[in-house]
């Protein structure tokens, strides 16, 4: 099934999660900032998180439920999906702004910092719960065995593209 990659890719990125906070119980502790930190967290949301799986979801999974007539439920829940996506990308997009700031000297961010680190580790457990256990093997029946082999197929092929981007 397309889910089937999907929900390996919610594995590794609960891991991510995890490191985020443990990072924000350092930073608590010592009320410094690692800038490294924060910057390989955010290309792994951006680049893994957001360009890879929300892409694959978005541009494939999604695409492809927009062509069917789909249940009331799973539209509206579709909607609350990509608009959590972009929740997402805005929240990313701050930390990305907190942690320059803090970086030109303005330590006064660090509670920012902290604040939507712990924004985005809140969010993602949820996020992912909801499209595994409520949206991704109930909308799988809205598709044919080969349809789901082509949706599976180019996923491989869009992983592929973004290989080459990356």
């Amino acid at each position: 099934m397309p889910i089937g990659p999907l929900m390996v890719e919610h594995r590794l990125i609960e891991k991510m999660i995890k490191l985020m906070e443990k990072e924000v119980s350092r930073i608590r502790q010592t009320n410094t900032v690692n800038a490294a930190f924060i910057d390989v967290a955010v290309d792994f949301i951006q680049t893994y998180a957001d360009r890879c799986h929300h892409g694959k979801e978005e541009d494939i999974l999604f695409w492809e439920l927009a062509k069917k007539n789909i249940s009331t439920k799973h539209a509206e829940m579709m909607r609350e999906l990509i608009s959590e996506h972009n929740w997402g990308r805005k929240t990313t997009r701050e930390l990305i702004a907190a942690k320059a700031a803090y970086v030109k000297g303005e330590g006064e961010v660090v509670g920012e910092i902290i604040d939507l680190m712990e924004q985005l580790a809140s969010f993602y457990p949820i996020h992912i719960e909801k499209e595994d256990k409520h949206f991704f093997i109930p909308v799988m029946e809205y598709f044919s065995r080969e349809e789901q082999d082509k949706m599976l197929w180019e996923m491989a092929e869009f992983d592929q593209q973004l290989i080459h981007e990356k």
